[in-house]
């Protein structure tokens, strides 16, 4: 005799959980991250970058062609259970990041694409750290890049900053600066400075990114120490003038005073020097960028110029928006030389930054009115109501259990509806209907006719 499948009560409950390391919203929240994705896609497409998107995973040797190290530890793989069960080795992983991926597309497409090749991505990337407050396994990354064929001005490391100002402004997060630096200008320097060693230059490079964090005492001890050894004059020499603070045109004069005779050096503050005028020129105060001699970015592909963004009365939140200039990203996939520069938005992270800020609220729905059912015999009047909000362009929801009005009422309030649409027989003898304003408190009775007409002037 077969055995009856046990009910939910005779087994032990699964406790409902999220994985670590990721983030989940409730629904009026969720809108808020929605409607910021929706604001940054709108300013890149108004700039002129056209969408993207590639697979969640990647062939795991073409991904992983340029990581290895660090990265590679914190590669999320995906293999089959069938693959599992064959002993096979996992030939898939998952994209950390949507630089990579994009590179992959150029190199694979290049006879297709028009260049320069402006695309912006919007998805989710995965990473294997350890999950703590604001650092996420799974998290959303905006990126915009532009891609040259062979070569690519200047005028676009300009652009970047330009885009993000607008970005950022429309978020409305408050006061925020992006600063910038050219990677030229240090390396120029380093030469000058007879320091010849590629890996003791990424090493300095990495320190002095902390220059923000710690002093500058603890930084010189960290240059001197044992790994990279400079000299005290080096170090010193170094930290001077990555140390000097003002205006974009105090700083370019305390470079060219510096008098370096090295010509990366030249070429780095020539370049700064561009960037400086075409981001006057695209109209960006300049109380929202400065030059910052201390911006160096970690990761080894930025050759030129480089970003880092920070919310001005949440400086210990980090750059919430990073990127820079590399000479030859797809190069180990094509032949062909095709330079870039590009800027990232790490959303996930900022929307968390911005809600322990208290900057961040929940949305009110994107549900705009809810045709509430107060007499069931008049339903297919609140549905052809419905129908004809739809058919005007207003996002609209229609009760459709007969409850108390007070349940539809409290319905419509907790999940951020603000408009109820109320119809009883004395209304419909009338041929009108009521229209109550959830956070005003108010109702005012609108002609079914003008019903369209009135959403759209109290919506915009």
């Amino acid at each position: 005799m077969l055995k009856s499948r046990p009910e939910p009560t005779d087994m032990a409950l699964i406790t409902p959980r999220t994985p670590a390391g990721t983030m989940e919203l409730l629904p009026r929240r969720q809108v808020t991250f929605q409607r910021m994705l929706d604001t940054i896609r709108r300013n890149y497409e108004r700039f002129g970058f056209i969408p993207l998107e590639t697979p969640v995973f990647e062939v795991a040797d073409v991904l992983l062609s340029k990581s290895g190290g660090e990265t590679e530890k914190q590669v999320y793989f995906v293999q089959s259970t069938g693959a599992i069960e064959q002993g096979h080795k996992p030939d898939l992983a998952m994209r950390f990041d949507l630089t990579v991926p994009t590179a992959r597309y150029v190199a694979q497409y290049e006879r297709e694409l028009a260049f320069p090749f402006r695309r912006y991505q919007m998805q989710r990337v995965y990473r294997g750290e350890r999950a703590q407050k604001g650092r996420y396994r799974e998290f959303y990354q905006c990126d915009i890049d532009v891609i040259g064929k062979d070569s690519l001005p200047v005028a676009y490391d300009a652009e970047m900053p330009a885009v993000i100002y607008s970005v950022f402004t429309e978020l409305n997060v408050g006061p925020f600066q992006i600063n910038f630096n050219n990677r030229k200008i240090l390396l120029g320097m380093f030469e000058a400075l007879g320091v010849t060693d590629p890996g003791i230059r990424i090493l300095v490079l990495r320190q002095v990114d902390k220059l923000d964090k710690l002093s500058r005492e603890d930084v010189l001890n960290l240059l001197t120490a044992d790994g990279i050894a400079l000299s005290a004059a080096q170090a010193a020499s170094v930290l001077d003038m990555i140390g000097f603070s003002g205006s974009s045109a105090d700083t370019l004069t305390h470079l060219d005073r510096l008098g370096l005779d090295n010509e990366l050096f030249k070429e780095g503050v020539e370049e700064l020097r561009q960037v400086v005028a075409a981001l006057i020129a695209f109209g960006v105060p300049e109380t929202h960028w400065r030059i910052n001699l201390a911006i160096a970015r970690g990761l080894d592909y930025y050759t030129g110029t480089v970003y880092e963004t920070f919310l001005t009365d949440h400086r210990s939140l980090g750059s919430v928006c990073s990127g820079g200039r590399y000479e030859n990203l797809a190069g180990l996939y094509t032949k062909s030389k095709l330079p870039g520069v590009g800027i990232s938005i790490g959303l996930t992270r900022l929307f968390y930054a911005l809600e322990q800020a208290g900057i961040v609220k929940d949305g009110d729905s994107s549900v705009q009115a809810l045709v509430t059912q107060f007499d069931p015999s008049l339903l297919n009047d609140y549905l052809a109501i419905g129908a004809a909000l739809r058919q005007g362009g207003v996002n609209t929801e229609i009760y459709l259990s007969p409850d108390k009005p007070a349940k539809q009422f409290k319905y419509a309030d907790k999940a951020g509806i603000r408009y109820a649409v109320i119809m009883g027989s004395d209304e419909k003898a009338k041929g009108e209907v009521l229209v109550k304003d959830m956070v005003a408190g108010t109702q005012v009775a609108v002609k079914v006719e003008e019903l369209v007409g009135w959403f759209k002037g109290a919506i915009g």
